[in-house]
């Protein structure tokens, strides 16, 4: 084994191909290890980190690309370099565009009637390529994160003075005037606007909303610190405001995990002003509170669209706490998994890519659980010492910080999710794995299909040692998604797990055992 390592200089290629490169390059036999990337401080951490930090990567700037891998001696680094031109090639020439304009002010050349501009750039570069759009009119979307509070506020009281919308930073999600935004599902159009503080909670409204048959007039997304107190609701508010001018609107949803107080009631007295009929799911939040000031409020993200979707049809909304199957047949299902199980399984563990469907199992889940562990866990008690081990009882959101360093979402690459549902199959005590399967625009596009060995794996290995593991997810897509919904389904069906229609609905059916064999 030996360390080889690749610079160019002044040579920039896209963080999330180089990702895939590298992901490919893993699976060759006689590398042990590798890194294809930039040179920037976060990528010779990663390689510092990996072993693969050599004096020349170490010499590296931002601008320069480098190439820096451990593996057998037979390994020959001009044959490497000739893949990695390839598969560079291949995601290039893979939906390019005849022109692909360098700056700003060349794209508007291309294009002047554009009126928003999609930034997915580091986010130490962005408030200033940001604020160059905003001085152009642009509404901005901002998918970047680890931008400041600061910056933050001064981009969104900037936007405000002109009259612009700045979703984000951090905003994943956003439907406007039917074309999907980074990570956003195919949704039939219709008469329900969603203004949502949280990329996959809006995800998942908007996706059941779509099943129930209802439809989307725009999604407006935030970005998840604008119910903060710093920030102060500004791109709520003004979504709420666009929302109600907006004609083709007649009901709005707001989705956030609850928000400050004081914001809260910022937000809420806006709400008591609409000439429109306004859903609330401040998830685990006060729904009393919300109620007051003459909203209607949920307690689940499903619950959410349920009352969006009678809303808009003249119904009158009423809470949606159950199933929607029989829930006989439900305690059929549970009694089946029960009688599986060896005497020691007692624990359950949730795998995550959602960070706000993570959220809403916690909030379900700790109805009933008092030791509920995560990554970012409800009470600091829980907090996991070490995040890529579970104990007890854990839910973990995968894409956090912590798990995504110099590497991709994992809606986009599902290998650290199978990794981690292996792991999990070999502890004896574990008895269910809960997890959701994101379709859409932006995500992987085969989710099921990446997970299937890795499932099929943990619950041989949970079998061999005399035990049952019990795999639940729900699949927040719909039937125009790229990645086939029915198709998707059925995969996981044919291995065994049990699907639920949504993560609500999942996480009871979770519940239910639980309570069972706690």
């Amino acid at each position: 084994m030996g360390l080889k390592s690749y610079i160019k200089k002044n040579a920039y290629y896209d963080s999330v191909v180089l990702m895939q490169v590298t992901k490919e390059l893993k699976k060759s036999e006689d590398i042990k290890e590798v890194i294809v990337g930039m040179g920037t401080p976060l990528n010779k951490e990663l390689a510092e980190n990996l072993g693969l930090l050599t004096e020349d990567v170490k010499a590296t700037t931002q601008n320069d690309f480098f190439v820096s891998l451990e593996g057998e001696d037979t390994v020959d680094m001009d044959q490497v370099l000739t893949r990695i031109t390839a598969l560079l090639n291949k995601k290039k020439t893979s939906g390019d565009q005849d022109y692909r304009p360098a700056t700003l002010k060349s794209a508007l050349k291309v294009m002047p009637e554009a009126n928003l501009a999609l930034f997915s750039i580091p986010g130490e570069y962005a408030y200033d390529e940001v604020k160059k759009a905003l001085d152009e009119g642009l509404h901005v979307m901002l998918f970047s994160d680890n931008v400041t509070m600061d910056e933050e506020k001064k981009l969104k009281d900037y936007a405000k003075e002109k009259g612009l919308l700045m979703m984000g930073p951090d905003c994943g999600t956003a439907i406007i005037n039917h074309t999907p935004l980074a990570f956003a599902n195919v949704i039939k159009p219709g008469n329900i606007g969603i203004v949502g503080a949280s990329g996959t909670g809006t995800q998942e409204v908007s996706v059941l909303i779509d099943k129930f048959g209802g439809g989307i007039s725009q999604v407006i997304g935030t970005g998840g610190r604008d119910l903060k107190e710093p920030i102060g609701g500004t791109m709520m508010l003004m979504g709420i405001d666009a929302l109600e001018d907006d004609e083709k609107t007649e009901v709005i949803v707001l989705i956030s995990k609850p928000p400050h107080e004081s914001i809260a009631k910022k937000i809420l007295e806006r709400v008591k002003k609409c000439k429109k009929t306004v859903v609330v799911d401040f998830i685990g939040g006060d729904t009393k509170m919300i109620e007051s000031y003459g909203a209607h409020p949920c307690i689940s993200l499903e619950d959410a669209a349920q009352k969006a979707v009678a809303v808009a049809k003249g119904d009158t909304p009423k809470d949606f706490t159950g199933f929607t199957m029989d829930e006989g047949a439900v305690d059929e299902m549970v009694e089946k998994e029960v009688q599986q199980y060896s005497s020691n399984q007692k624990y359950l563990r949730g795998l995550y890519t959602g960070g706000t469907l993570a959220d809403e199992a916690m909030m379900i889940l700790s109805e009933s659980m008092e030791a509920l562990y995560s990554n970012k866990p409800k009470s600091p008690e829980f907090k996991l010492a070490d995040v890529f081990k579970s104990r007890e009882n854990t839910v973990v959101d995968l894409g956090e910080d912590e798990f995504t360093v110099g590497k991709p979402h994992p809606m986009i690459d599902p290998s650290a999710r199978g990794e981690r549902m292996k792991q999990e199959g070999r502890d004896e005590n574990v008895a269910l794995v809960l997890m959701d399967m994101v379709l859409g625009y932006g995500s992987h596009q085969d989710p099921a299909g990446e997970m299937i060995e890795s499932i099929k794996e943990a619950k041989a290995t949970m079998a061999s040692n005399g035990g049952h593991l019990t795999v639940v997810a729900s699949v927040c897509g719909t039937e125009g998604d790229p990645q086939d919904l029915e198709a998707t389904e059925q995969k996981l069906k044919d291995i065994g797990v049990i699907l639920m229609p949504s993560n609500a609905q999942a996480v009871k059916f979770v519940d239910k055992i639980m309570k069972r064999i706690s």
